[in-house]
């Protein structure tokens, strides 16, 4: 797949979409065919990277998101949005939008979508950051088909992990909960009692670091020198939302579990006129195919009031 590049994007867009993944493109994607003229700012940094392939969305079960990307790419291009490899350092508004790049330049914009998305701060134990995506792994929707009826491990590292250890249950009847730096005295009756009935065996101590042979997860072993065969393992990232640009704008956050997020309207407005937030940039659960429909949604949301606007100030005059 070829991707698209512009050699020069300067002057003023209509709308500037900063973050190229599924949520930025798929807003660009609808506002391109509303004839809005529409820059993509990708910095090429997908939350998704890692992983092989996606799952859960309809017609694209299994695609690689390096591919969906491309194919992305291809169809805004069909439709005239630029699209730049860069990074956005800076924002300011003023009269419109202005968005300035790593590369010094600055584009100026009536509208924004941020589209920024999150990272995952992975815990720091040897061998999860090398086989993250493949058979160390988070979301049981993402991938707990693929890897079915294994012998799962479970990280823990909050008590929350209780709740991972019960969800991947679903897909595998020998699930071990590894404690790690989980005290046993901060599960709740209740935890015990659904890691019992769900047949979780739960493991008390630290782990030291994941057993890896001939390029496949094959245990996990404690600081004790104990070893667990394991077949796979299912970690809780930290996510890091990637809000910068909307502090820098003044936008309203909230804190949730996961982070603090912008606080949004149904079609992703956030609390400053004329910028929407999209994707992981507003919440940390949307996964590929709900990233999509909220960049679609803003996309037209900005569309139409871009005209009520214009026709409004056309009465005006």
């Amino acid at each position: 797949m070829t991707e698209t590049h512009t050699e020069t994007h300067t002057g003023t867009y209509e709308v500037v979409v900063i973050g190229g993944g599924a949520a930025g493109l798929s807003a660009a994607l609808v506002l391109g065919r509303a004839r809005r003229r529409t820059l993509v700012v990708d910095a090429g940094e997908p939350r998704n990277a890692p992983a092989a392939h996606m799952q859960g969305y309809l017609s694209r079960d299994g695609m690689s998101p390096a591919e969906f990307l491309a194919v992305g790419r291809e169809e805004i291009a069909r439709y005239g949005v630029d699209l730049v490899r860069d990074r956005a350092v800076d924002v300011t508004k003023g009269e419109d939008f202005a968005v300035a790049l790593a590369s010094g330049e600055t584009v100026h914009a009536r509208r924004l979508v941020i589209a920024t998305g999150l990272k995952d701060e992975l815990p720091t134990v040897p061998g999860v950051a090398e086989r993250f995506g493949r058979d160390v792994i988070h979301c049981p929707y993402c991938h707990g088909w693929e890897v079915r009826d294994q012998a799962f491990g479970v990280l823990a590292t909050t008590p929350m992990s209780v709740h991972q250890a019960l969800m991947v249950s679903q897909w595998s009847k020998d699930v071990t909960l590894f404690l790690h730096t989980v005290a046993e005295s901060e599960l709740t009756d209740d935890d015990l009692r659904r890691l019992a009935a769900a047949g979780v065996a739960v493991v008390p101590g630290e782990v030291a670091e994941l057993v890896v042979e001939d390029d496949r997860l094959t245990g996990v072993r404690l600081t004790d020198g104990t070893t667990h065969p394991r077949e796979a393992v299912f970690v809780a990232p930290r996510p890091i939302p990637q809000t910068g640009l909307l502090e820098k704008l003044g936008a309203e956050l909230q804190e949730t579990p996961f982070g603090a997020y912008p606080v949004v309207d149904p079609t992703g407005l956030t609390t400053v006129p004329g910028v929407w937030a999209v994707g992981n940039a507003m919440g940390f659960g949307e996964q590929v195919v709900n990233a999509a429909s909220a960049g679609y949604r803003a996309g037209a949301t900005i569309n139409g009031e871009l005209l009520m606007t214009d026709l409004d100030a056309a009465v005006r005059v």
